[in-house]
């Protein structure tokens, strides 16, 4: 029994569970670690429907739309202030612009740690995501998806990655990924302007919609859906002046 036992532990698509840090306190794999310790999202009407109180790490995050997904970095930039005082990277990988530098400076995150990767394929693609994911000098890792097929052992081995580490992980996808399983913590779909639909979560409300109200905003600073973009392929004095791979 033992050696079969054995046998299975040392699969590769075992899960193992261990001990984690948050905090600076050491948890076990099935403590309530997972019920806690939430990013706030900025919005409080949000938060308070989020199984942890916020952004949850360890886990990746769906997010689902029609469009490109770059209206939806509305709903992150809040994270991106709070993460950006650890002085970490901030990772993007195949964004389809270029974010504008301004405005994300004016909402308090250092642009010198953002990095920008444009992986050549998909498989590169999935690749510079698990690493970013795996890497202790990531904070987030925001990775756009695009309209490719992906396996759920894909899905899976992203996930694994972002459960080996406390990065923010958000994923985008496009909305008819909503008909395939995925072993993302939380799905959200952005169907109607300031609205957000929680589709799948872990242990919380779901089938869901969060109304986002425009009295939560921060005053004088660049709201949700406000993020001006840049194609890029294209160039502009005031973007993001250089762009980085990951090796």
């Amino acid at each position: 029994m033992n050696e079969m036992l054995e046998q299975v532990i040392n699969r590769n698509d075992t899960w193992r569970g261990r001990h984690s840090h948050f905090q600076g306190q050491l948890f076990s794999t099935n403590s309530d670690l997972h019920s806690c310790g939430g990013l706030p999202t900025g919005y409080t009407t949000l938060d308070t429907q989020l199984q942890r109180g916020g952004w949850p790490r360890g886990s990746t995050i769906e997010v689902l739309s029609d469009g490109c997904g770059l209206g939806s970095m509305g709903l992150f930039l809040s994270a991106m202030e709070t993460l950006s005082e650890q002085s970490r990277w901030q990772v993007f990988i195949a964004p389809p612009y270029i974010p504008y530098a301004p405005l994300l400076a004016a909402r308090g995150i250092d642009t010198r740690l953002v990095l920008l990767v444009h992986p050549q394929n998909r498989q590169d693609l999935l690749w510079s995501t698990e690493q970013a994911l795996r890497s202790t000098t990531s904070s987030a890792v925001f990775s756009w998806l695009g309209a490719h097929q992906y396996s759920y052992a894909e899905l899976r081995k992203l996930q694994l990655a972002a459960a080996s580490g406390d990065s923010l992980a958000v994923m985008f996808r496009p909305n008819q990924a909503a008909h395939n399983h995925s072993p993302a913590g939380l799905r959200l779909q952005m169907r109607e302007y300031r609205k957000v639909h929680i589709l799948k979560q872990r242990g919380g409300n779901q089938s869901i919609n969060v109304d986002l109200p425009p009295a939560e905003d921060v005053p004088q600073q660049p709201q949700l859906w406000e993020l001006p973009t840049w194609p890029a392929n294209g160039r502009h004095d005031a973007g993001l002046e250089a762009t980085s791979s990951m090796v």
